[in-house]
């Protein structure tokens, strides 16, 4: 059935799109040529005005609304910069992109193809626009647009049509609108106007002048002096700036009215020379003829090249990064015509929509009820969940999404009544353990109060012992409870394992002698290396130990040995401590569960072998606090060696990081815990 209609569809489909797609392509080519230069020449201008594409993403935007397309930039080796379909916010994956790049954006190496006009791409392929360190200040600006404003005011009362023109740097200047000029009043005119580079474009043509020089010298050429239009004048060294503004004579033994003089025609000679320079590059411009034999020389050219390369290097760091351009179509057949077609083709379309049509409806229905039957059972079951009911597991059908799904609600349902009935032995656990030392504390306080025991020195002792008891549990949980929300932080300095070794040693020695058991910490080989210098937490760690050798001394029979070691493994990447005893060792069917919470072996809640039943998920929460993990290998009627496993990182240290928020971590006070029978 799913493959009948997508048969009709797609024959449907095929026959509508060739009567239609000649005519859009025709028309979408036409609309595209002009599009691609105008979304190319923004974009490049962005470039050139911009040290990187940070903030291109409103300019892309208005380009694709204006021209519905979709526009990408990406690095050249295609790592996404923007895209305008993106409306998901990385949400969902992006489309992908079209074939081939539309165009490379670099303002250094301008597509002449796109911007066929030189005066938008000069002869060395750099964008105007692109003007680096050469961008004038406000304050240049305003001098040079109020000289030549000044200049442009004289010329016009003098009958002589200019106007003021700002290039991309912001430089102000003066342009004839007629070639037929008066030299004098233009002399006049421009004799305040400042016709040389500003403190700003000297700086900048020097530094340029500079690289200039340096690519020439590298092929053994003489450097050369550059001005401000890029034009040169050979023989001269780098910083061959001297057509700036008029500077002040030399005025030693001279009157102040003959230095003035002298300051006057200096600048006058300056600015003649200048507009002698302006007229001939007008006509050279007018003119076009090719430029003389000299200026087309090896000489020339290498100096050109030198001058581009330059360019492009003082420029590079003022001009974002080149990048491809992905021009694609967002609605291809928006705004194309439809298809004439006569009345047999309409009702012949109109019958095939009609066939595909009823299929699809057959189809849909047949797969609805497919789909609706396991949902109801699925929403029953759930309903039932919620009510608190035992929910019976939802019949799994087909190997599809639903019985998939229907699977995984089945797990669930099955790991919430485990959660459930954990929940409640919990629960049932900790009344327990703080009902016990309660209806102590609260018996002998009803014997003294009734006169049946005296509240000497051994019965406030009874009291203390069963209050700190009950004081161990309550912590226990409550920190417990902090470690799995990580609320728990480790506080951290270097350590040396064996140190606490032996510090935990001496700890427990008189409980170890009170229970005829031996408890020695083993010495390392003379030539084993030193486990090394950990950066983890003394309190956390001794407390971890405290509880293992605890565990230890209370499991293992008078007369028995509890041994300490702490080593390097043979990967050198963990550090192992060791608490082995000679006790009565674990069953084999009980070893995965010693870490779990109140669990026992012993049911019976023995305080002479019993305790919270925390001791040892502590132990093993204290251990993954540090990075690391607990284990233990056991034989029944043999012993047991439990070990925490403390990674370290390759400069020897603990693998945790200062003050680290531990999920799992985190008890204060030792716990001696039953974790074994």
């Amino acid at each position: 059935m799913s493959a009948l209609v997508a048969s009709c569809s797609v024959a449907a489909t095929a026959w509508l799109a060739v009567q239609t797609t000649s005519g859009a392509i025709r028309q979408e080519q036409g609309q595209n040529l002009s599009a691609d230069a105008e979304i190319y020449n923004t974009l490049l201008g962005y470039a050139a005005t911009h040290p990187s594409w940070e903030g291109v993403d409103g300019t892309v935007r208005k380009l694709a609304g204006r021209s519905q397309r979709r526009i990408v930039l990406t690095t050249q080796d295609k790592r996404p910069l923007f895209d305008s379909s993106d409306h998901s916010n990385g949400t969902s994956s992006p489309a992908p992109l079209p074939p081939q790049a539309s165009a490379v954006v670099d303002p250094l190496s301008v597509d002449t193809v796109l911007v066929p006009d030189t005066a938008s791409a000069g002869a060395d392929r750099v964008d105007p626009r692109a003007v680096g360190p050469f961008l004038l200040p406000a304050q240049e600006r305003t001098l040079l647009r109020k000289a030549s404003a000044d200049s442009a005011q004289c010329l016009g009362a003098a009958g002589i049509a200019a106007d003021i023109v700002e290039s991309p740097s912001g430089r102000s200047r003066v342009q004839f609108v007629s070639s037929e000029t008066d030299r004098s009043m233009e002399l006049k005119c421009l004799t305040n106007y400042a016709a040389g580079p500003t403190p700003t474009e000297k700086k900048a043509l020097r530094a340029l002048n500079q690289l200039a020089d340096a690519c020439l010298k590298r092929q053994g050429r003489t450097g050369v002096k550059l001005n401000l239009d890029l034009s040169w004048d050979r023989g001269y060294g780098s910083g061959g700036t001297d057509t700036a503004l008029p500077v002040a004579l030399p005025t030693t033994g001279l009157t102040k009215e003959e230095a003035a003089a002298q300051q006057r025609a200096a600048e006058q000679k300056a600015v003649e020379e200048k507009a002698a320079l302006a007229r001939v590059t007008k006509e050279k411009a007018a003119d076009d003829r090719p430029m003389p034999a000299a200026h087309n020389s090896k000489q020339d050219r290498a100096i050109a090249a030198c001058v581009g390369s330059a360019r492009r290097e003082q420029l590079t760091s003022y001009v974002a990064a080149p990048a491809l351009l992905f021009i694609d179509s967002t609605d291809a057949a928006a705004g194309v015509p439809g298809f004439d077609l006569s009345p047999a083709n309409t009702a012949r379309i109109a019958g095939v929509t009609a066939l595909v049509l009823a299929l699809t409806v057959g189809a849909s229905v047949i797969a609805g009820a497919r789909l609706v039957r396991p949902l109801h059972a699925l929403t029953g079951a759930a309903q039932r969940m919620r009510d608190g009911m035992d929910s019976a597991p939802v019949p799994v059908g087909s190997d599809n999404e639903i019985g998939r799904l229907a699977a995984a609600f089945n797990d669930m349902a099955a790991h919430r009544a485990r959660l459930e009935e954990q929940r409640k032995v919990m629960v049932s656990d900790v009344a327990h353990e703080l009902r016990t030392p309660l209806s102590n504390i609260r018996g002998w306080l009803e014997a003294a109060q009734d006169g049946l025991a005296e509240p000497d020195p051994a019965f406030v002792s009874s009291l203390h012992e069963e209050a700190v008891q009950l004081q161990h549990i309550v912590n226990d949980l409550q920190d417990l409870g902090a470690a799995d929300v990580g609320a728990l932080r480790l506080h951290l300095e270097p350590v040396r394992v064996d140190d606490l070794l032996g510090q935990v040693a001496t700890a427990h020695q008189g409980l170890a002698e009170t229970a005829g058991v031996t408890l020695a910490v083993s010495a390392a080989p003379p030539e084993a290396p030193r486990p090394p210098l950990l950066d983890a937490d003394p309190v956390r760690l001794r407390q971890a130990m405290s509880n293992l050798v605890s565990n230890a001394v209370r499991h293992t029979p008078s007369g028995g040995r509890v041994t300490l070691r702490s080593y390097v493994t043979d990967a050198g990447d963990e550090v192992a401590v060791e608490v082995a005893d000679t006790g009565s060792g674990i069953p084999s069917g009980d070893v995965p569960h010693v870490f779990d919470r109140f669990w026992r072996a012993e049911k019976s809640r023995n305080r002479s072998t019993g305790g919270s039943g925390l001791g040892l998920a502590i132990v093993l929460k204290l251990a993954e606090a540090h990075g690391g993990t607990a284990s233990v290998v056991s034989t029944e009627g043999e012993g047991s060696v439990f070990t925490l496993w403390l990674p370290v990182t390759r400069d020897g240290t603990a693998s945790t990081g200062p003050e680290r928020t531990a999920k799992d971590r985190g008890i204060q006070g030792v716990e001696e815990t039953p974790g074994q029978p």
